[in-house]
């Protein structure tokens, strides 16, 4: 310190001074404690005890423990964060701090206080304490009036409207474009009619297109596009296939031909034609086919909107019976594809393997069996006969028609769902049940939270974290308490005068922010009583403010005239040097 104030800062003069004895000396002035006396000084991380003799104090006689308000705090926040983990952001430093000087105490008797605790009863919850964190009740799930529900139906109406006139104003604006765009290719048509044939690659190189079948065949997309815009009725189904014939016919012209009258070019081209035939006609009855799908979606729809015009509340009723219908049969279905629906026969509940198969698996398995089985009896014949070869079909894959209608199912349910939600505000949709957690599993219910659990109860806690001042073991540190401290002290006196212990003994001055727990005095006392001999004057005593006049006694101390004595200067630290600092020691005059 002395190195860092004279070659860092420059400071011209320094004095050095204890916090207890300038407390202790301030005290001693208005009466407080005498000449010969202990001064007990807890401080933040450290304890001292340091005795007086006629009004000077006594190093050689003094005793330090490492414990004092820092470990306090520190085993009181450990302590509730154990206890409330959940609230454990609450538990910062300063408000911590705060509780322990706001609720702590020193217990008379450290183990009958535990058994007062431990047994319960009107005193242990009168020493108890609540610290109530901020908390909002939740809101109470009230059923919505038929007001609120009419309001949701006119909002969903209103939405409805705007989004049937969002749809009507986007199909009018695609049957424009489709109506120019087939009027555009009409003309197309009309104009490559009229250019002669040598001209006619030179013709559509300008307009993006290859061969007139390209743009025929593009002429009939958009007429088809145009009507389904419009929704007009489909033409018929000869005049369908006789186009799309001569469209064939036009635009793969090796197919019909036999091989024998085509070259080896002419037959990969061929091969060639065939496949995009294939490709092509497979994507338009893919397409063909989700067109009728969404039509009977359409109808379905239609059909059920005209159902709930005529009776809603009947309508209702039907639905949730269906959805009820379609959830359990999903429901089952799921359950025994994921653990079968028997026991094995054995009580712990287990579920053997061909219990988790359906019946095409099971009957799988049996044909494999017996083939195998057959094999070994003698020579392996198989393939032999025609017959032998049906049971790759029987065996495939293909044949599980047991799940066919799972997609079904599910997806009607999912639509049952999707228009109960629209119909009923009320309605929620039940979770859907999953292979880790079985649908006959129920949804475990969560308590909502009340006031009780915001509430920090504070109950051993109180006198448990000061206790470690007297018993530092409770937090691992090896060394002595308060009371044995006063003890160890007067023994490393010189003197062993026993006048002169009677009177350190009735002088125990306690100063420092620890000394303001309640009963710590009273316990102090009761602990030097059991350590000194029977008869011994013993008095406790309390600072005037015990935070406040170490500074005090200070301030007195630097205003006395006789301060400049007490000083060292910066030309005595470089003549001296820093080992003559070791030996100095102020004399307290105020």
């Amino acid at each position: 310190m002395a190195e860092l104030l004279f070659e860092t800062y420059g400071v011209r003069s320094v004095a050095f001074g204890v916090d207890a004895v300038f407390s202790y000396k301030y005290n001693q002035l208005h009466g407080i404690c005498e000449k010969d006396g202990l001064a007990i000084c807890p401080g933040f991380t450290t304890t001292h005890v340091i005795p007086f003799v006629d009004g000077e104090p006594v190093y050689k006689g003094c005793c330090r423990t490492n414990i004092g308000g820092y470990h306090i705090t520190d085993y009181l926040k450990q302590l509730l964060s154990l206890k409330y983990p959940h609230h454990m952001a609450r538990f910062t430093w300063e408000k911590v701090e705060d509780l322990k000087m706001e609720h702590c105490y020193i217990a008379p008797d450290y183990a009958l206080e535990a058994q007062l605790f431990q047994k319960g009863g009107k005193e242990a919850e009168y020493k108890t304490r609540c610290w109530q964190l901020p908390w909002v009740p939740l809101p109470t799930d009230e059923p919505p009036s038929e007001a609120e529900i009419a309001r949701k139906a006119a909002i969903r109406e209103r939405q409805g409207q705007r989004l049937r006139e969002m749809a009507e104003a986007k199909r009018s604006s695609r049957i424009n474009e489709l109506e120019n765009q087939l009027q555009g290719l009409e003309f197309l048509l009309q104009q490559l009619g009229q250019v002669q044939e040598e001209d006619i690659q030179s013709f559509l190189s300008e307009t993006g297109y290859a061969s007139k079948q390209e743009i025929e065949l593009t002429l009939t997309k958009v007429t088809q596009s145009l009507r389904k815009a419009k929704g007009e009725p489909k033409p018929e189904q000869a005049e369908n296939e006789e186009k799309a014939d001569s469209c064939t016919s036009d635009k793969y012209p090796l197919i019909n031909v036999p091989d024998n009258m085509l070259t080896p070019e002419q037959l990969k081209e061929k091969k060639r034609q065939i496949f995009l035939k294939i490709t092509t006609e497979g994507r338009q009855r893919a397409k063909q086919k989700r067109v009728e799908e969404e039509l009977e979606r359409e109808r379905k729809t239609q059909q059920d909107e005209e159902r709930r015009l005529e009776n809603p509340q009947l309508y209702l009723e039907q639905m949730h019976t269906k959805y009820k219908e379609l959830y359990e049969k999903v429901e089952q279905r799921k359950r025994l594809k994921t653990n079968g629906g028997h026991t094995n026969g054995s009580s712990s509940g287990g579920v053997g393997r061909g219990e988790r198969l359906n019946a095409a698996q099971r009957e799988r398995m049996r044909l494999l069996t017996t083939a195998a089985f057959d094999r070994g009896k003698g020579e392996d014949t198989f393939g032999a006969k025609d017959e032998d070869w049906q049971l790759y079909k029987l065996m495939g894959k293909d044949n599980d028609d047991d799940d066919d209608g799972a997609d079904e199912d599910e997806a009607e349910l999912a639509r049952v769902s999707s228009r109960l939600q629209e119909i009923d505000p009320t309605f929620v949709p039940k979770p859907e049940p999953t292979a880790s957690q079985p649908a006959t599993t129920e949804v475990p219910h969560v308590r909502p939270l009340t006031k009780e659990d915001f509430q920090i109860v504070l109950g051993v806690e109180r006198f448990r974290c000061p206790e470690i001042l007297f018993h530092p073991n409770l937090v691992g540190i090896d060394q002595v308490g308060l009371d044995e401290m006063t003890g160890v002290s007067i023994r490393r006196l010189p003197s062993k005068d026993k006048a002169l212990a009677n009177r350190l003994t009735s002088s125990v001055f306690m100063t420092g922010g620890c000394s303001l727990f309640p009963g710590i005095n009273e316990r102090l006392e009761a602990g030097i009583r059991m350590l000194q001999p029977c008869g011994s004057p013993i008095k406790v005593v309390r600072a005037l403010d015990p935070v406040l006049d170490a500074w005090r006694g200070a301030s007195l101390y630097a205003a006395n005239s006789r301060f400049h004595q007490q000083t060292f200067s910066r030309s005595d630290y470089y003549e001296k040097g820093e080992d003559w600092l070791r030996q100095y020691q102020v004399r307290y005059t105020l």
